[in-house]
């Protein structure tokens, strides 16, 4: 049986059969013919190795123990998170003592200057819906079919009438272009209009605007959750052979720096996403200034069925571990990834839920060239 002393703050093994069990399994640092343990190590070992823990002779029970420090930031999640990835067999470390050694490269989209025709449309605003209607048939179904603004006659039937129905960001960004001049207000009314109703707004637009100018195609995400879908440069509402719908395979949430969301809600959105087999991007408008995010462990994958050992290969991943109670801001997420890039590891976000089980997510940068904006792939993922 493990024996755990606690002496001045510390957690200790000193028994010699104990240490060569724990340094197989790779707990603790060792030195001085002890091993010392971090408290979720011991915690782990006590719930699952059923190991025991004395102060001056005295048998520390875990909640005992774990009542030191149960007025840490998260630290309940923070002890789940780690006994989930030991559970699965795999090492899970301190941050501070181990780094990776290439650094996690962003993931680049590709950037193609959007060339808007030369033409001029006019629409009537109707601000209950923040939409703009084009009766121009000609020009409104060219700009529909060849760069996608509005939707022409009806939704995958563009042949069901001769209206084209912008909404608020197509009009805004429309306007911005010179290409289309509302008949009955003005495009700043129309953004006050928009402001007035989600203060947010101006965000959202910014990022649509910065994928629109760089050839993507953004249109509503509404349908699952999100801000917006996204369809890669040169998308058509057809396929080129006119047989069926062009479906995305990209949808975007917008999470100001300033903002906070509650975990459960950021996770949902990631799910719906991922069941309908999409690539859930989230968007974070505007450079992030440095800030300290502390980054709770790195994780050690396995490469095919065999674990990775510390001795031999380098983390994989740094892990930010939360609960689904908990808030998360845009800027604290921000500065996790780059704390975790400075560590040369991508970021991956274990979450515990309400029975303890933990969800985690991969976190990759997107770099799209130009843009002031951060973006990141986050994807479900199965250790």
């Amino acid at each position: 049986m493990i024996q755990i002393l606690q002496s001045k703050g510390r957690l200790t093994v000193a028994d010699q059969s104990s240490i060569d069990l724990l340094r197989k399994g790779h707990f603790g640092s060792y030195s001085k013919q002890r091993i010392e343990l971090s408290a979720e190590e011991a915690l782990y070992l006590i719930d699952v190795r059923n190991a025991t823990c004395s102060l001056a002779g005295e048998e520390v029970s875990f909640n005992k123990l774990a009542s030191r420090f149960w007025k840490k930031d998260k630290f309940a999640a923070r002890y789940f998170t780690y006994k989930d990835w030991r559970d699965r067999g795999l090492v899970i470390k301190d941050p501070f003592k181990h780094a990776g050694r290439q650094q996690a490269q962003p993931k680049e989209y590709p950037v193609q200057q959007l060339r808007l025709p030369d033409m001029k449309l006019s629409g009537t605003f109707f601000k209950s819906e923040l939409m703009t209607i084009v009766d121009d048939a000609e020009n409104g179904r060219r700009i529909y079919d060849e760069l996608w603004f509005g939707q022409f006659g009806s939704y995958k039937a563009s042949d069901r009438g001769k209206l084209n129905k912008l909404d608020i960001y197509e009009t805004l960004f429309l306007a911005s272009e010179g290409i289309l001049s509302l008949q009955n207000t003005t495009d700043k009314e129309a953004l006050r209009l928009a402001v007035s109703r989600r203060n947010d707004f101006e965000k959202l637009y910014g990022v649509y605007s910065d994928w629109r100018l760089r050839g993507y195609v953004i249109k509503t995400g509404f349908k699952f959750g999100t801000h917006f879908r996204v369809y890669f440069p040169g998308a058509r509402p057809m396929q080129s052979d006119g047989s069926s719908w062009t479906h995305s395979k990209h949808v975007i949430h917008v999470f100001p720096k300033e903002s906070k969301l509650l975990i459960s809600e950021w996770a949902r959105v990631i799910r719906v996403a991922h069941s309908v087999r999409k690539t859930f991007i989230l968007a974070v408008p505007g450079a992030t200034k440095s800030r300290k995010t502390q980054i709770d462990y790195v994780l050690y994958h396995r490469h095919g069925g065999d674990a990775d050992s510390p001795e031999t290969e380098q983390p994989k991943y740094a892990m930010l571990s939360l609960s689904e109670e908990e808030y998360i801001g845009g800027s604290e997420f921000a500065s996790a990834i780059n704390a975790a890039r400075e560590m040369k590891l991508d970021l991956i976000l274990a979450i515990t839920d309400r029975e303890t089980a933990v969800t985690y997510y991969h976190v990759k940068q997107i770099r799209l060239k130009g843009s002031e904006n951060e973006y990141y792939e986050i994807d479900w993922m199965q250790p």
